[in-house]
Order: structure tokens, then C-alpha cells, then sequence
């Protein structure tokens, strides 16, 4: 069920609705303006501006750990290689104790900066002792380790972590185990979109329970693009040849499409989400140019190319103007900003 407008984000569209309606005084209409539009306050640029600084800290400390070993690797013994990783996770960990605002910001930092030292330390730990472990294994058991601290984080961050750890396991194993098999990649990355549409379902579930942590619109919108991409690569690879994807082919392709009717919807419950949409015009645009370009390419001759790509162009501009109509009266629908 749509949201109620009053629960919605200010915007001039929407304000000049709650007048037309009869909920807006006329005079107070330009009041109301001026407050949606306002700048961020003072508080407000100060918590960006310290979660900013927090996040590009933990960036050079985390890269400059890894510089470190790879410069002096040669010179360290394995038992000083991994009495400073774990050194360095316990540091991590223990920062993520405290209280306040600033202190929780450096805690969830913190707790992401020890999560992805893990990985080095297993790395170092497969090489000091030759373990022999795959690749996907270093992933998986990566993911399993962290699973502790993105359960009590509260940071969705470091839930992204996790499920990025996920899908690079899950290609490694196509990879690795499978020997890049064409079929059995198909079925992989449908898995995979499966997985993180999982993760994007349950997010927007409980965003729509008022879970404070996860009512940003940054992490639903990456687990959208992380959810379209594996299957618009299946989709693709089905519409130029049957044969690479098989069975795989018409799953992925369904599975879009309900991906597609899922952003439409999640767009009009909350009253107006265009990037989701962008999205997915985006998608069917790639299918619709591969199929016509497939098609075409397999009619003509070498010598009719520039007849092809012709065509091609007219069909891009065609869906890029067809896609931009359809969004601005989207916009216009919901009384969204076309920047939303």
C-alpha cells in the first residue's frame, strides 16, 4: 500500500500537491519551500564530514597494511607476519567499543577495518604454511569468520562486505571446481542474483519496519544493481545464443523481468524512486539493443556493417528517448525530483 504523502520526502512537487489538495495553506507554501530546500545545518556537515574522514582513515591504514607486507615480506618470519595481522584485528576490534556518536562511528569502522583484515590474515597464513587452499575457500572461510560481526554491527557496510565476499566465492567456485564450465556459469550467476536479491528483498522489508540503520537509500540501491547485473549477463548471453546458457537462459530472463515489476512497485510504494527505474530501463534497453543487433548481424554481411550500426544507433536513441518520457511522467506522477 502506497505511503502517505505526509510521510514522504519534501519536495516542491509534493508541497505544491498538499496544496492543491487542500492540506497547505496558499501562504504558507513558500515557508514551507524555503525549509525543504535549506541547506544541510551545521551538525549535518559535521557528521558527514567526520564519517568521512573516519572512512578514508580506515582506507589508508587498511591499504597501508598491505603495502607494508608486500615490501617486506621477505624479511618477515610467518610468526611476526601473523602476530601483526592478528595484532592489528585486535586494535580494529577494540576500538568498536564505545559510546556516543562519534564513538559508534569509529566502532562500526572499526569493526569493518578488523573485518577485512581478515582476509590478509588467512592470505598470509595459506602462504606461511602452504595450506593449499583455493581461492574461493580464502572467500568463503572469509565470509563465515566476519559472519559474528556483521551480525551485531548494525552497519550496512560491512553487511555489503559480506555478501561481495559471497558472490567472489561463489564465481571462484564456477572458476575453480567447475572449470569455468559455459553452462554451469549461466546457472552460477542466476545464483548469485538470486542470493543478492535475497539480500535486497530483506532490506527493503525491514527499511519499511523503520529500522533505523537501514533507512539510507544508497545500500538498496546497490543491492538493486547487484541483483539486475548477474542476471542481465545470463539475459544477454541467452538472447545472442541459446546454446551458451540453455535452460539457465529463460530462468534468468524471467527473473529479471520480476526484478523489473519489483523496482515499479517498490517505486510507487514509496512514492517516487527514479534510479531504481533508471535502472531497469537501463537493463531493457542493453536486451533489446543486444537482441536487434544479434539478429541483424546475423542477416547481413560484412559489407552491410555500417547499415547495422545505423540501425543500432536509430534503436539507442529511440529507447534513450522513449525511457526519459516515461521516467519524467513517472516523476510527475509521484511528485518526485528528477535528481531523486
Amino acid at each position: 500500500m502506497p505511503k502517505d504523502i505526509l510521510e514522504l520526502e519534501a519536495t516542491p512537487e509534493r508541497l505544491q500537491a498538499l496544496v492543491d489538495a487542500g492540506v497547505l495553506p496558499p501562504p504558507y507554501l513558500r515557508r514551507a519551500r524555503d525549509l525543504a530546500l535549506a541547506p544541510p545545518t551545521r551538525e549535518a556537515w559535521q557528521r558527514f564530514l567526520a564519517t568521512t574522514l573516519i572512512a578514508l582513515g580506515a582506507l589508508l591504514v587498511l591499504s597501508g597494511v598491505v603495502y607494508f607486507f608486500a615490501y617486506n615480506w621477505a624479511g618477515l618470519h610467518r610468526f611476526a607476519k601473523l602476530g601483526l595481522i592478528a595484532l592489528a584485528i585486535t586494535g580494529c576490534t577494540l576500538a568498536s567499543v564505545g559510546s556516543g556518536p562519534v564513538s559508534q562511528r569509529f566502532g562500526h569502522f572499526g569493526l569493518l577495518a578488523a573485518s577485512v583484515l581478515v582476509g590478509p590474515l588467512l592470505a598470509v597464513y595459506g602462504q606461511a604454511y602452504q595450506t593449499g587452499a583455493d581461492a574461493f575457500e580464502l572467500f568463503v572461510g572469509w565470509a563465515v569468520l566476519i559472519l559474528p560481526w556483521v551480525a551485531v554491527s548494525r552497519f550496512s557496510p560491512l553487511w555489503l562486505l559480506l555478501l561481495v565476499l559471497l558472490d567472489v566465492g561463489g564465481f571462484l567456485v564456477w572458476g575453480q571446481v567447475f572449470d569455468g564450465d559455459g553452462f554451469l556459469m549461466a546457472w552460477m550467476a542466476v545464483g548469485v542474483g538470486l542470493l543478492n536479491g535475497f539480500a535486497w528483498a530483506t532490506h527493503e522489508h525491514f527499511a519499511n519496519q523503520r529500522v533505523p540503520w537501514l533507512q539510507g537509500r544508497w545500500m538498496a540501491r546497490v543491492l538493486a544493481g547487484l541483483t539486475m547485473g548477474p542476471l542481465l549477463a545470463v539475459s544477454t548471453a541467452f538472447v545472442i545464443d541459446y546454446t551458451i546458457t540453455r535452460i539457465a537462459g529463460p530462468v534468468g530472463v524471467g527473473l529479471l523481468l520480476a526484478t523489473f515489476a519489483a523496482s515499479y512497485a517498490l517505486h510507487r510504494h514509496l512514492g517516487g524512486e527514479l534510479f531504481l527505474l533508471t535502472l531497469g530501463a537501463l537493463c531493457a534497453m542493453t536486451l533489446i539493443t543486444t537482441f536487434l543487433g544479434s539478429r541483424l548481424l546475423d542477416t547481413h554481411s560484412f559489407d552491410d556493417l555500417a547499415v547495422v550500426f545505423f540501425v543500432l544507433s536509430g534503436a539507442v536513441i529511440a529507447q534513450v528517448a522513449a525511457a526519459v518520457w516515461w521516467l519524467r511522467r513517472e516523476a510527475r506522477d509521484t511528485g518526485t525530483t528528477e535528481e531523486s
